[in-house]
């Protein structure tokens, strides 16, 4: 096994660059008190004799997972028979990104480690996407691979590939185990690592001759992650310094990341929002944290944001970023974000603060804690008399939203709105529902016009946008919610990309049901053609449209599901219900839309967010004053 350093381990061993923690972020008590490595509370298991391969079944198993998603090979191949006894689900995907995918939706979908295997070579190398998807969008992810024996490594044998060299700067940690001893022990450190602190994906590369090799197990491990200790607890000083800040502030905006999901602060950050009564903001990957129907919050900020969201942003004197890493869609041209605001930023990760904007107090710690202790500082502000008047600030914004809500202009061609089909979706099904996008236009759409009430109801790949994303992180997101319904709003091209997994969930009795937003071409990129290069449609056209190849309906009927159509707005109701109906077996919709819908508002890349465009042609008119 390659034993972690405190270097690789340093909180999400983001090798590709060593982050200091900002000064004075961490009071040494809490960081004392940060937490130690454990594994789950399970009845000990006296030493017994069992294979490489056992051992790793046996450890799943004592961790307390459910179900894997994965493909057998000969290099792993030693760790499925003891598989086929085990109390272990296991998925038989059609590619090994498919049980990436699935490994995440499920994680997102549950808040457990999702779980993936795959074989030697090619098959380690299939997971390289959905890895760093994970570990863009921050998912506890466990991947585990078989590798040539240890005398065969580094010599180029059959299906010998690196993988551990190939992850290190997409992985949170990886191991290379090198006896059949440590397996117990190295599962469980992955499974902490991936599931503590700032979560992401862990790689666990294990030779075929360790897999068959005798050994003893024995619960529970002793773990030894030197370094690893995530503060959890926020300096108190920083606090104080926070709610002063916030209680001072006149255009304050509370900027919600994905962060508050993983951490389970959902229902702090609503008292938070609501004793102080600022605007919120959440980013694409924290739809759901707060209720898109709360009347403070603004909706998604970035390129494709409401125009209130971004315009609160930019003229903001305060942003209180809570975990969120002001990445370059939210932003826009970095050196012209937000220009007068004050930063206070708080992230589990020290690495994220002061990455891209500077922060005036930064925070480090978990963002359940940081907004429990927030709440108190704030209410101890308030009791001094420490209080900040908004009036004029929501006058502002509520104009904003009055004057440039969210909306879309009917196809003047008379084709099928893809905005008004994925709206009905939100309204009909509502919001128990998971939804999980693909990515692209689409996505967009699902994001701004379904209204997202609760927490861990939408799934997307945020950070790497992955197309092929979303048919198998929907069958994750079903197998770990079973009794939810689960829809995947993909495009036809994403769709393309990975919908064999529909196989999967035709054999496998998972109920997942797909949107396909069929408009016939790659359609964000094809908007990006007509509003920046002259209309010149280079390889867009996927023929879904014209020659109707593939045929969605028989191909999803091929696949062992239900295929249905629909081309015009008066079906799409009684298409979704009749979808709706069906719980056993999965079903297909092709919905053929028109081709030229663009995702409005928008802030070309590279470009200020303060020349938000609300629709083709239409900037949003501010105040002289504002701009």
């Amino acid at each position: 096994m390659t034993r972690p350093t405190p270097e690789t381990l340093a909180h999400t061993a983001r090798r590709a660059r060593a982050a200091a923690e900002p000064a004075g972020t961490v009071d040494p008590a809490a960081a004392r008190a940060a937490a130690t490595p454990a594994v789950p509370v399970v009845r000990p298991s006296a030493p017994a004799p069992v294979s490489g391969a056992g051992s790793l079944v046996r450890s799943l198993e004592a961790l307390g997972v459910d179900v894997v998603f994965g493909i057998p090979g000969g290099a792993i191949l030693p760790a499925y028979d003891p598989l086929y006894d085990s109390s272990v689900r296991h998925i038989l995907v059609r590619h090994e990104q498919g049980a990436g995918h699935a490994a995440t939706g499920y994680a997102q979908a549950t808040g457990k480690v999702g779980v993936c295997i795959a074989t030697s070579g090619p098959g380690a190398t299939n997971l390289v996407t959905p890895i760093a998807d994970a570990y863009m969008d921050s998912v506890a992810m466990v991947a585990i691979t078989g590798q040539v024996a240890r005398p065969s490594i580094g010599t180029d044998a059959f299906q010998e590939a690196d993988i551990q060299g190939i992850t290190l700067p997409i992985t949170k940690h990886n191991f290379l185990v090198q006896n059949a001893e440590e397996i117990p022990q190295v599962l469980a450190e992955a499974f902490h690592l991936a599931s503590t602190g700032r979560p992401g994906p862990v790689l666990v590369d294990i030779p075929k001759d360790v897999l068959q090799a005798s050994t003893t197990f024995a619960w529970p491990p002793t773990l030894d992650l030197p370094g690893y200790r995530p503060t959890l607890h926020p300096h108190g000083k920083q606090i104080r310094e926070a709610a002063r800040l916030m209680a001072a502030a006149r255009r304050p905006v509370l900027y919600v990341g994905g962060g508050v999901l993983k951490a389970g602060a959902t229902e702090g950050l609503r008292r938070l929002a609501e004793l102080t009564g600022i605007p919120v903001v959440t980013t694409l990957m924290a739809l759901g944290a707060f209720p898109d129907s709360h009347p403070q919050h603004l909706g998604m900020p970035g390129m494709h944001g409401t125009v209130a969201a971004v315009y609160g942003l930019q003229k903001a004197d305060l942003i209180v970023a809570l975990g969120a890493r002001f990445d370059d869609r939210v932003t826009g041209k970095l050196d012209s974000f937000a220009p007068d605001a004050a930063v206070v930023h708080a992230d589990i990760d020290p690495a994220e603060i002061g990455k891209n904007r500077h922060a005036d107090v930064p925070i480090v710690g978990d963002a359940r804690h940081v907004i429990d202790e927030l709440i108190a500082a704030v209410t101890a502000e308030r009791s001094t008399g420490h209080d900040s008047d908004l009036g004029d600030w929501w006058t502002q914004l509520d104009d904003l939203r009055n004057r440039y809500p969210l909306g879309y202009d009917e196809p003047a061609d008379g084709t099928l709105s893809p905005q008004y089909v994925i709206k009905r979706l939100g309204e009909i099904v509502g919001p128990d529902a998971i939804y999980v996008a693909g990515v692209g236009q689409h996505q967009m759409w699902a994001s701004q016009f379904i209204s997202y009430e609760k927490p861990h109801t939408w799934l997307n790949s945020g950070g790497l946008g992955t197309m092929g994303y979303a048919v198998p992180a929907a069958m994750g997101a079903k197998v770990g919610k079973p009794d939810t319904v689960v829809w995947a709003v993909d495009g036809d091209g994403c769709f393309q990309m990975t919908n064999q997994e529909l196989a999967t969930c035709a054999l496998e009795g998972i109920p997942v049901k797909i949107a396909v937003i069929n408009n016939g071409n790659l359609g964000m990129v094809r908007q990006w053609q007509t509003l920046f290069y002259n209309e010149r449609y280079s390889n867009t056209d996927l023929g879904t449209h014209k020659h109707r190849i593939p045929d969605f309906v028989k191909l999803a009927e091929a696949l062992g599901c239900v295929g249905l159509r629909c081309e015009n707005a008066d079906d799409v109701d009684k298409t979704i219900a009749a979808a709706m109906e069906i719980n056993d077996a999965p079903v297909v919709i092709d919905f053929v839309v028109g081709k030229d819908a663009m995702v409005w508002p928008m802030v070309a890349a590279g470009t200020s967010n303060d020349e938000i465009m609300f629709a083709r042609g239409v900037r949003p008119a501010f105040d002289e004053d504002d701009i």
